[in-house]
């Protein structure tokens, strides 16, 4: 009997499904709305100018590609942490937060799995309901039961706040809830500051551990405004962990470029943690990729290159804000008669857009137009070019 006979196959990923039914399909206009991906008024992924300028200057200076330490560079961990916490943050200056490089913001969710699996091997894991796909996968593959809690309400199209409070409520102590730093994938509906409060002040309460998934920064409401549950978690003394990812607002899908947090006790314990964490990196890959990392640590740790990209960055949430807006209105005129407020107060890269998986079938198969069944439309992936088609099509299947 061959040693494989056991394994059953799985359904695809529905992303990633979805991005092969596109690709087979073979309409001149065919839309893909529902890879998470950021691409410019041509359709096609921006090369930024600020990186472009930090590739010109490395290849001023070429050299050998060796093994990177297993934490990564080291400039690039210091520019993360100063990103994500604040240049001023006082867990960052009290050497309480330990930095690693990863390979994107999954794997940056993968070694924060395996480090909390090591601290808290008998704890639980939440995630919000819905969530990216992957949470799940991550979370169990290493081990945990996931369950979840509640985030959307579909009546209103925002936040269902009363039953996320209500299940964190009940959550056992040492539960690791997944928490969406901004942008929350896949319904664009994120937590004001003043819930934000309310629910770091029940994880205080129930001794919960956040780990706060921050791979849209920037694309909210600003690089600052973003992380205010990052800087409130710290304020508040609380030990918890975020991933990041550059995938999106450096736009180097391509090159895995991420990292993790942990916000420690005290400097001596930040030690053991990132003792341990090198073990989790050991067991999985090593040592992180050069290239990637050094172009963001470039960018970062250069004045002038750094606030070209946070120019580039405010032009791309600028960008999805006006497509959303011109979404909306485009639905408005085309006679669609519910309540469409939600499109326009959703933030980042998607929206829940409430059509139905049959609806969402239809729209594939009568318009060419792909998304997730889930209803969740990438917004970053509308132009002037194909906006109108995509309004036409949303329009006749919402009758």
């Amino acid at each position: 009997m061959s040693v494989f006979a056991s394994l059953q196959p799985v359904p695809a990923d529905p992303i990633l499904g979805v991005t092969e039914a596109f690709n087979a399909d073979q309409s001149p206009d065919k839309i893909n709305l529902g890879v998470g991906v950021y691409v410019d008024e041509q359709g096609r992924i921006p090369l930024l100018d600020s990186v472009t300028a930090a590739q010109a200057d490395l290849d001023q200076a070429p050299h050998p590609y060796g093994y990177l330490p297993q934490t990564g560079i080291p400039a690039y961990d210091q520019a993360s942490a100063k990103l994500v916490f604040g240049a001023n943050s006082p867990a960052l200056l009290g050497g309480r937060i330990v930095s690693i490089q990863t390979l994107g913001g999954t794997g940056a969710l993968r070694i924060g799995a395996g480090l909390f699996r090591l601290a808290t091997p008998q704890a639980t894991v939440l995630i919000s309901d819905p969530s990216w796909e992957n949470h799940r996968l991550i979370f169990e593959r290493t081990g945990y039961t996931v369950g979840t809690y509640r985030y959307y309400d579909a009546q209103t199209g925002g936040v269902d706040f009363d039953g996320l409070l209500a299940d964190l409520n009940q959550a056992a102590a040492g539960t690791i809830v997944i928490l969406h730093g901004c942008c929350h994938n896949p319904t664009g509906c994120d937590l004001t500051p003043a819930q934000w409060d309310q629910v770091i002040a029940v994880l205080q309460e129930r001794d919960l551990v956040p780990f706060i998934d921050f791979a849209y920064q920037g694309l909210g409401h600003g690089l600052d405004q973003d992380r205010y549950v990052v800087e409130a978690l710290v304020d508040a003394g609380l030990e918890f962990a975020v991933a990041n990812s550059y995938s999106k607002t450096f736009s180097l899908y391509g090159e895995r470029v991420g990292a993790i947090h942990w916000v420690t006790a005290d400097a001596s314990e930040a030690t053991r943690v990132a003792s341990q964490a090198k073990t989790v990196v050991r067991s999985l890959y090593s040592n992180p990729p050069t290239h990637g990392a050094e172009l963001v640590a470039a960018v970062l740790n250069t004045p002038e290159l750094g606030a070209l990209w946070e120019q580039e960055v405010a032009g791309m949430r600028d960008r999805i804000k006006a497509m959303r807006a011109a979404f909306r209105t485009g639905l408005e005129s085309a006679g669609v008669s519910r309540d469409l407020n939600y499109i326009t107060t959703q933030v980042g890269m998607f929206t829940y857009s409430g059509l139905t998986p049959t609806q969402m079938a239809r729209l594939r198969q009568d318009f060419h137009i792909y998304g997730l069944d889930s209803g969740r439309l990438c917004m970053a992936a509308l132009n002037q070019s194909n906006i109108e088609r995509v309004v036409a099509g949303v329009a006749a299947v919402m009758g």
